[in-house]
């Protein structure tokens, strides 16, 4: 048995609750990992709100939140191959079955081994914010010295956008509140802030005719403001609002291997990345940590320690 973090119907905060399930077994392509650390993404709350029914619709309830973890690996199913009972991995959760536990079910396809060097609170970023910004930028595949605009730079998604593509030697222009610009500059980024009444034309005034390269992690209003910026409508990538494609852009393609997760966890342990997490919680306050990604107004990435 172990502690998880879920909700018996689909709705606001508070049909989040704290229950004990059994450990559950893997099935022929799964591995049963016991959860050191779990990240916290906006799909967190999108799910438990019923958001997003054709991904958890068909789940069964009760579901746990959370869709990303890194840990150990308890048990492999009769087909994993890549794969054994104590490594130490990162990956992609069973939609429904959580990260936000003890113990969980990750798809084996989609997980990876971590270097003995990576600590499991980076790891645990890989999975979502990690290889959502991988999958973004080799979609767009900008040329070097290309000037690229992330909007909504500060959050965990915005700020691996920005980091891969400052090493790609992209020139980086980012959006985000007056609170985000030291994180943007802090990884060579030029900030403007979004809520300046001028905006646009100071983000022009940096890519003149355009920028080769626009990341939306924002969506809504924000990101019909700036599809304009991009000098043509495939140059616009949407990680979070599927509308895009009525703006003539794409939504970001995301391939959930195990390569990608490799990828990621070689740019972080060659000191190439820094996934920026700002806070660890302790489960029993994962609500908390959940609550403030809701908000909008999370710095950087925040994670679920299970060892504090």
């Amino acid at each position: 048995m172990s502690a998880v973090l879920g909700y018996r119907s689909f709705g606001a905060a508070d049909v989040q609750e704290f229950f004990d399930r059994p450990d559950p077994s893997p099935g022929p392509a799964e591995v049963l990992v016991r959860v050191a650390a779990a990240g916290v993404n906006p799909l967190d709350h999108l799910l438990r709100s019923g958001h997003v029914r054709e991904l958890n619709g068909h789940v069964p309830f009760p579901q746990v939140l959370g869709m990303e973890a890194a840990g150990t690996v308890l048990a492999v199913g009769d087909e994993v191959t890549g794969l054994a009972v104590g490594d130490r991995v990162t990956g992609f959760a069973l939609t429904g079955a959580g990260t936000y536990a003890g113990t969980t079910l990750l798809l084996a396809a989609s997980t990876a081994r971590i270097p003995d060097a990576l600590p499991e609170t980076w790891a645990a970023t890989i999975p979502v914010s990690g290889t959502t910004a991988l999958d973004v930028l080799d979609q767009l595949a900008p040329p070097d010295g290309a000037a690229l605009l992330v909007n909504g730079i500060g959050g965990g998604v915005g700020s691996a956008v920005a980091r891969m593509a400052r090493d790609r030697g992209l020139v980086v222009v980012g959006t985000g509140s007056a609170a985000k610009r030291d994180r943007a500059t802090a990884v060579g980024a030029i900030f403007v802030d979004y809520a300046a009444a001028d905006l646009m034309d100071r983000l022009r005034t940096y890519a003149p005719d355009g920028f080769a390269a626009v990341v939306d992690t924002v969506g809504g209003t924000s990101l019909r403001t700036v599809a304009p910026l991009a000098t043509t409508p495939d140059a616009l990538v949407s990680v979070g609002d599927p509308s895009v494609t009525e703006l003539g852009g794409a939504f970001v393609r995301r391939r959930l291997d195990r390569s990608g997760l490799e990828r990621v966890a070689d740019l972080m342990v060659t000191g190439r990345l820094d996934p920026a997490v700002t806070a660890t919680y302790p489960l029993a306050r994962a609500g908390e940590a959940l609550a403030l990604v809701e908000s909008g107004h999370a710095p950087g990435k925040l994670v679920i320690d299970m060892a504090l």
